[in-house]
């Protein structure tokens, strides 16, 4: 699957012990009507039981200059909120970062153990886009196990 080139999202939420994220490349939309959208997570994943005691997520659109976003969620748990200029909190709980144009909150719909990963179903029931305040940034892809801008997969 190194060789199929994805979107990279953020997932953040908060469970008992504090704030939680992690870098998800899975994520897909699943319905407009209801609106759903998923992502998946390792069993072996750090995040995995504060996952599963949320209630809900947030999900961020990471575009070409966050990739230091993408490694920061993607390493040590614990340092992961460390920088509390980074991030803020919605008036329901779950961290956002700062900077992120596009992001949606969703409600946990479903959780689908599945191999070595649990598949999660969200209820979309918010959805932030200021991209019309300033131009959008371009996607941050992965790809071929790197983070890519899209202009640099066509060098």
């Amino acid at each position: 699957m190194r060789h199929y080139p994805a979107g990279v999202t953020v997932v953040t939420l908060n469970c008992a012990r504090g704030p939680v994220g992690f870098t998800a490349t899975s994520f897909a939309s699943l319905s407009l009507d209801p609106p759903l959208v998923s992502f998946n997570i390792a069993h072996t994943s750090s995040s995995l039981s504060g996952l599963l005691e949320a209630d809900s997520v947030v999900i961020h659109f990471l575009g070409e200059h966050q990739q230091h976003l993408a490694r920061r969620f993607s390493r040590i748990a614990e340092e992961r909120f460390t920088d509390h200029s980074l991030w803020t909190t919605l008036d329901t709980g779950e961290p956002v970062l700062h900077g992120t144009p596009i992001w949606m909150r969703a409600t946990v719909h479903r959780l689908i153990p599945i191999g070595d990963h649990t598949l999660i179903v969200g209820l979309v029931t918010r959805v932030h886009d200021n991209t019309d305040e300033k131009p959008a940034a371009a996607p941050l892809l992965y790809y071929d196990g790197r983070y890519h801008r899209p202009s640099s997969l066509a060098d």
